[in-house]
């Protein structure tokens, strides 16, 4: 049976750019699925297929259940969706933008305003409720925008790099508030760039890369694919780049990554501690002076090295800028959410005869 996020063999292109490969999803009812990937390598198109916002060239998708090209108004009633940037009016106060979001949802006047001082005391607004948004951080105009989502508490939510712009405070209030909706039976589409993030939030994990996802698995499954913990050393002498390279190729299970630049080394390897010790005791027998050393768990680079062999941040960053700016251009995609467009009417017509 589908989860209550579900997708099929989803393609999307923009002109030469092809932002989905054919991508698909399941995501169980209740839990978090995090689609982990760079700038640009298609997150952000498959949440604007699953949320209606444009329509895939071909494949399907279900939302809770519903058919995303047949019934978008529907999916729509169902879901919240925080994208990249803050959607928030910037000339209303905070409290102003949260209740005109509960009155859009067809929210009493006074539930409406109910439900805004829950929120704003959540992400930490209260004290600047009264205030107009154009006077907001760009953090706290982000924690207003989380808020909007959240207003009719969807069964279904999407989070597209929720965390962008948030100091590390507010990042860990947001987490927490994930959580708790989660564990009150909400599914969760997270999409980030961060492994650590992922790593907190999701049940599961896909990594995406060119419009495709190229692994699956719990973090811990990712993280061991690449060796499960990375040794980084620094040497002293750059000179010494490739001597150093050797001791960690027969030390390590992976890959060496060298950066001529900062004369930083790393590998992944299996052992822990074990394998550090034994890696410090190799470049002293070469006579190989080091300035730093130390063990860590994988990074989003060093899944995506172990995974495609290149950097998260070498990853082709204008594929999804490109996409982004024809799916944001008028006309561009009849799919387009709002309540006189096509897809409108379409679903109009066919719940329509659907009651025959």
């Amino acid at each position: 049976m589908p989860g209550a996020i579900y997708a099929e063999g989803l393609v999307k292109t923009f002109g030469d750019v092809r932002a989905l490969d054919g991508v698909d999803i399941d995501v169980p009812e209740g839990t978090v699925l995090g689609l982990l990937g760079p700038n640009g390598a298609g997150k952000t198109t498959a949440v604007r297929v699953l949320t209606t916002l444009i329509q895939p060239d071909s494949g399907r998708a279900e939302v809770a259940g519903i058919d995303v090209l047949r019934h978008p108004n529907r999916v729509r009633a169902s879901i919240g969706l925080s994208g990249q940037f803050a959607a928030v009016d910037e000339y209303l106060t905070g409290r102003e933008n949260l209740q005109m979001v509960g009155q859009l949802y067809q929210l009493s006047a006074r539930d409406a305003k109910k439900r805004a001082g829950e929120l704003l005391e959540r992400f930490n607004l209260a004290e600047a409720a009264d205030r107009t948004a154009k006077t907001y951080s760009g953090g706290m105009r982000r924690r207003l925008d989380l808020a909007a989502a959240l207003v009719v508490r969807p069964p279904v939510m999407f989070m597209d790099e929720p965390t962008t712009g948030l100091d590390p405070r507010n990042r860990q209030a947001l987490w927490d508030v994930i959580q708790d909706l989660v564990a009150g039976g909400t599914t969760l589409l997270l999409t980030t760039q961060y492994l650590e993030e992922a790593d907190h939030l999701a049940h599961s994990i896909a990594v995406v890369d060119l419009g495709r996802i190229i692994a699956r698995g719990t973090s811990d499954e990712l993280k061991d694919a690449t060796g499960g913990d990375v040794v980084e050393v620094v040497v002293q002498d750059r000179d010494r780049l490739p001597a150093a390279r050797a001791v960690l190729a027969r030390l390590g299970q992976g890959e060496v990554t060298v950066d001529d630049h900062t004369r930083r080394l790393t590998v992944p390897v299996e052992g822990g501690a074990r394998v550090l010790a034994e890696v410090i005791r190799e470049l002293d027998s070469e006579g190989i002076e080091i300035n730093d050393i130390g063990l860590r768990r994988p990074t989003l680079d060093d899944v995506f090295i172990s995974l495609t062999g290149h950097s998260a941040e070498d990853a082709p960053l204008a594929r999804e800028t490109a996409a982004e700016q024809t799916a944001d251009t008028p006309g561009a995609d009849a799919g387009a959410a709002g309540p006189a467009s096509a897809d409108a009417r379409a679903d109009g017509r066919a719940d329509k005869e659907a009651g025959k």
